[in-house]
């Protein structure tokens, strides 16, 4: 017996879970696979990992049914400052800062646990009515009247395939679509630290020669009352070493560069490392196929805008898409490939740039991007560009 759907989206993470429910949402016939297990992944303990959401990305969570059932109260970003400086010394004075009431009532985004977004990404589908199928693979056939795809014993049809499945996405690969990988020879160390003195949410880039260095305000626990997530960016060597720190070591470290900011620190949850890149997929689209989130880029997390860019993808399939008569019709994924491709290039373009325009110590850069810095502080018009950019707008 074979199953008819409208659209299948192979990857059940954030991107291509809020795809699928918000086209659930929309009245579309889902069906969702993924090759791990998702109930494993809610592991009741706090690990450090969380997500910058921007403020224009609440909308498709909440389309989703995610945003009421986070576990876990998202943290209100007020307040960026953007600094340049030197390990273990004070941050140069010419600086930047972002201040949420200059445009509004509303915060920039928030930052969000890891284990929230899955804990209510399972009780969302729970409650569904996508087909989940997880854990389980899928074998694809595409054809220009439609798809077909063997999971299992199962057989099902849709109008359209979406892959969610990362930056090694197979149906892309199966496709035979061009990719372009862009390697910064650094890696982050992402962990999180309890601290004496509040954050008053507020989000810190420090830019340093070795890549930056990002302090995001977190929701305290009854063991820590405040907590922030570190993504402390190095050169791949000294990254490993530092990953390989003792955690009074590591904190030690990251102190260096917090300057005594946030008061005493230690460690809480656990480390992660994540070597670092930006790709970027030569086209979002083939016969009865779109790639979103990871699978069609990557960008540097500088700015904490790799989901947001995923997130706005899921949005736009669940608007262009889940209207349309034939979701896989070629004019359908060309318009969703016009819409976002080059909001996703100029957005991999620009963190490329302030990336390699940061992590160098040659001081007439230094002495420009100083400069930058303290020019955009001075023109409110720009400032205000850039203000609503972070917001997601």
């Amino acid at each position: 017996m074979t199953q008819d759907c409208d659209i299948a989206v192979v990857g059940a993470g954030p991107v291509g879970g809020t795809l699928a429910l918000a086209l659930a949402a929309r009245g579309r016939k889902v069906l969702l696979i993924d090759k791990a297990d998702l109930k494993p992944m809610e592991h009741p303990d706090f690990d450090g990992r969380a997500y910058a959401i921007a403020h224009g990305c609440r909308a498709v969570l909440a389309e989703a049914g995610l945003w009421e059932r986070l576990p876990y109260a998202p943290c209100p970003i007020l307040d960026i400052d953007v600094t340049d400086g030197k390990p273990g010394q004070p941050p140069s004075r010419l600086s930047l800062h972002f201040g949420h009431s200059a445009i509004g009532d509303e915060p920039f985004g928030w930052i969000i646990e890891a284990r929230s977004v899955r804990v209510a990404l399972n009780a969302a589908l729970a409650q569904s009515s996508v087909i989940l199928r997880a854990p389980a693979e899928a074998t694809v056939t595409r054809a220009a009247e439609g798809v077909t795809l063997r999971v299992g014993h199962e057989n099902f049809t849709a109008r359209l395939v979406v892959a969610a499945e990362g930056r090694h996405s197979p149906l892309r690969a199966q496709a035979g679509i061009p990719v372009t990988r862009l390697p910064y020879r650094q890696t982050a160390v992402i962990f999180a630290i309890a601290h004496e003195r509040p954050h008053h949410n507020v989000a810190w880039e420090h830019f340093l020669p070795g890549g930056p260095f990002a302090v995001l305000p977190m929701t305290g626990t009854i063991a820590h009352p405040h907590l922030s997530a570190i993504v402390f960016t190095e050169s791949d060597a000294n990254a490993r070493l530092l990953h390989a720190m003792d955690n009074e070591a590591l904190a030690a470290q990251a102190q260096t560069r917090l300057g005594g900011r946030l008061g005493e620190i230690e460690l809480a949850g656990r480390r992660w490392l994540h070597p670092l890149s930006a790709m970027y997929a030569a086209r979002y689209y083939a016969t009865r196929l779109a790639l979103a989130g990871d699978a069609a880029h990557g960008v540097h997390p500088i700015a904490g805008q790799g989901l947001n860019l995923g997130l706005r993808d899921a949005a736009a399939l669940a608007e262009i898409a889940g209207g349309a008569a034939d979701p896989g019709a070629e004019p359908v994924l060309r318009a969703y490939q016009a819409r976002q491709r080059p909001i996703n290039m100029a957005m991999l373009l620009g963190m490329d740039a302030l990336d390699r325009l940061f992590s160098t110590d040659f001081p007439p850069l230094r002495l420009a991007r100083d400069l930058g810095l303290a020019a955009v502080e001075r023109l409110p018009g720009l400032k205000r560009r850039f203000m609503l950019a972070a917001m997601g707008h």
